[in-house]
C-alpha cells in the first residue's frame, strides 16, 4: 500500500487533529480568581497588621513577609504545585508565587547535600529574576544619579 503525499488540506487536517483544544478563556478567569484571592488574602494581612500598631512602614513588610512564608510552607507541603497547575500566572506573579521558586528546587535538591544540593539550586529560577531587578535597579539609580540636575 503506497502512502499519499500531504497536500497542504491534508497536512492542515492532521495538525488539527493533533493539536489540543485550547481553553485559554478558562485559564485566564482561574488565574484572575486566583490571584484576586491572593491578594485579598494580602490585603486582609495588612489589616489584621494594622490592629498590632506595627507602623507605617513594619506593616508591608510584615504582610509581605508572612505571605512568603505562606507560600513556602504550601511549597513544603505540595500544595502550592496544584494551586499553579490550576491557575497559571495567578498563582506565579504575586509574591507567593517568587516564594514558591525559590524553595521549589531547594525542597527537590535536598537530598543532594546542604551545598551541593540546596545551595547550588536554591536560586537556580530565581536567580535570574533577582540579578535582572538588581542590575536594573542600578541603572536606574545611576541614570537618575546624572540627570538629577535636569530633574530637580
Amino acid at each position: 500500500m503506497s502512502r499519499q503525499p500531504y497536500t497542504a488540506a491534508r497536512y492542515r487536517r492532521a495538525v488539527a487533529d493533533a493539536t489540543p483544544s485550547s481553553r485559554m478563556l478558562m485559564g485566564y478567569v482561574r488565574a484572575f480568581w486566583v490571584g484576586g484571592a491572593i491578594c485579598c488574602l494580602g490585603q486582609a494581612i495588612g489589616l489584621w497588621a494594622e490592629t498590632l500598631d506595627l507602623g507605617e512602614i513594619t506593616n508591608p513588610m510584615f504582610t509581605t513577609s508572612v505571605l512568603i512564608f505562606i507560600g513556602t510552607t504550601l511549597t513544603g507541603l505540595g500544595v502550592y504545585d496544584r494551586i499553579g497547575k490550576y491557575a497559571g500566572a495567578g498563582s506565579a506573579i504575586p509574591v507567593t508565587g517568587f516564594a514558591n521558586s525559590v524553595a521549589a528546587p531547594a525542597i527537590e535538591f535536598q537530598r543532594e547535600g546542604a551545598v551541593t544540593g540546596v545551595g547550588a539550586r536554591l536560586f537556580t529560577l530565581a536567580g535570574p529574576v533577582l540579578a535582572y531587578g538588581i542590575a536594573s535597579s542600578v541603572a536606574v539609580g545611576i541614570v537618575y544619579w546624572l540627570l538629577r540636575g535636569w530633574l530637580i
